[in-house]
C-alpha cells in the first residue's frame, strides 16, 4: 500500500480503477463541485500508482503555487479559452511517448448544464482514448472503469457522456446537474 492508498483508506474513501494504463489518454472527471475532487482524484490515480497532468484555471498559477501546480502537471488555463489551448494540447498528445490528462468536463465547481466539450475535440484530434472517472461522494468512492470513444457527433457524445455521470453525486450535490 502506498501512501496515496493509505490516506485515502484513512478518510474512508476506495477506489475503483479498472480501465487499462494507456500510454496516452484523456481522463473526464465529474462530477466537480469542490476543490477537494482535485485532492481525491491525485491521491485516487497515484494510488494505483498513475501520474495524470490536469487543466486548472491560470489564476491559481501564483507563486508559490503555480511552481508547484506544473511540477505535478498542471497546465494553466486562461480565461479566454479556444483552440489555441486545444491545439497546444493536440501537439502535447502527439509529440510525448505517455501523457494522461484529467479535465473537469464542467469547467466550474459551479452548477451548471452547458458542458465544455474541449475535451472531445482533444480526444479526436490526438487520437487518444477517453476515459470516464466520478467522484461518487455519496459512497465515498473514486471509479475510473468506463472508456469512451468519440463520434465527432460532439452533441450525441455530450448526451452519452452526461448519461454516465448522472447517477452520481459529487460532494457538494447541489453543485451538479447532468442535465442537456
Amino acid at each position: 500500500m502506498n501512501f496515496a492508498s493509505l490516506l485515502l483508506r484513512i478518510s474512508g474513501w476506495s477506489v475503483d480503477i479498472s480501465v487499462p494504463d494507456y500510454a496516452k489518454c484523456i481522463i473526464c472527471v465529474a462530477p466537480h463541485t469542490s476543490n477537494w475532487d482535485f485532492i481525491l482524484g491525485k491521491l485516487a490515480y497515484a494510488s494505483v500508482g498513475r501520474k495524470a497532468g490536469f487543466l486548472m484555471k491560470e489564476a491559481w498559477f501564483f507563486w508559490p503555487l503555480g511552481p508547484l501546480f506544473k511540477a505535478i502537471g498542471g497546465i494553466p488555463v486562461p480565461k479566454k479559452r479556444g483552440a489555441k489551448l486545444t491545439d497546444y494540447i493536440i501537439s502535447r498528445f502527439k509529440n510525448v511517448g505517455r501523457m494522461h490528462l484529467a479535465v473537469t468536463p464542467e469547467g466550474t465547481r459551479s452548477k451548471v448544464t452547458q458542458w465544455r466539450t474541449g475535451f472531445l475535440h482533444i480526444a479526436e484530434g490526438a487520437d487518444v482514448p477517453i476515459v470516464l472517472g466520478a467522484i461518487d461522494a455519496r459512497n465515498k468512492r473514486v471509479i475510473i472503469e468506463k472508456e469512451f470513444t468519440a463520434t465527432g457527433d460532439f452533441e450525441a457524445d455530450m448526451r452519452a457522456v452526461k448519461d454516465y455521470y448522472r447517477p452520481f453525486e459529487g460532494i457538494k450535490p447541489d453543485k451538479f446537474s447532468a442535465d442537456y
